[in-house]
């Protein structure tokens, strides 16, 4: 029986804000069309939520034939993230460092099949705990807003551990094209990029793609 290969999940810049928009929407598009990309991470700047709906409105449509599925994250916004995503038209909501409960209660209102995922899981407690409350995924790595990044031998190795253990999937992110090679072993369902990989002068996007299909199981 073939094993689920590994596919793409893009990570956007902090701080996304309307005047970001077409040069993100050409970027997502150039990226769908080079790789298989299963998810776009939109990290969009705090805003009301007018604003943030038409945002997002603007961006999803950028994938769409490509079946690429949207999450909505905004870190600091204290308005309803789950309203932003369905009106906007995402396939759901990404939380960073989410505080006690809040994955559950967004589980609850997070319907008809839309996803939920969890980042800046700083231990191994706390990554369970995300997978107890109901995450489609989990992700290990990525930038912070302030440019910060866990250490790469960290997210490999919770990457690692996550994957041996558990069924929940796992996004694991690299920030830098020297982390590529090694998460790729790793058989996690999902190589999350860092925007200065996929947007841009960044890493060729095709090379990605066939780094991961020369990993895939053949039987």
């Amino acid at each position: 029986m073939t094993e689920p290969r590994t596919r793409l999940a893009l990570l956007t810049p902090h701080g996304v804000e309307a005047s970001h928009a077409d040069a993100l929407v050409e970027a997502v598009r150039r990226a769908c069309a080079t790789a298989d990309v299963a998810a776009v991470i939109l990290r969009l700047a705090p805003a009301d939520e007018r604003s943030l709906v038409n945002l997002v409105k603007r961006i999803v449509p950028a994938g769409e034939d490509r079946s690429a599925a949207f999450l909505v994250a905004c870190g600091g916004y204290a308005g309803d993230l789950v309203s932003v995503a369905a009106r906007g038209g995402a396939d759901g909501v990404h939380l960073d460092k989410p505080a006690q409960g809040a994955l559950r209660d967004l589980r609850g209102r997070l319907a008809d099949g839309r996803i939920l995922g969890a980042g800046g899981l700083e231990s191994k407690h706390l990554a369970m705990e995300a997978g107890e409350a109901g995450v489609d995924y989990v992700m290990f790595g990525g930038l912070y807003p302030d440019g910060v990044a866990p250490e790469p031998e960290t997210v490999l190795a919770r990457t690692q551990w996550w994957v041996e253990i558990f069924e929940t999937p796992c996004i694991a992110v690299a920030h830098a094209a020297s982390q590529l090679e090694e998460l790729a072993t790793t058989e996690a369902e999902f190589l999350g990029l860092e925007s200065a990989l996929w947007m841009d002068e960044g890493v060729d996007l095709a090379a990605v793609q066939a780094l991961l299909a020369a990993r895939e199981p053949t039987s």
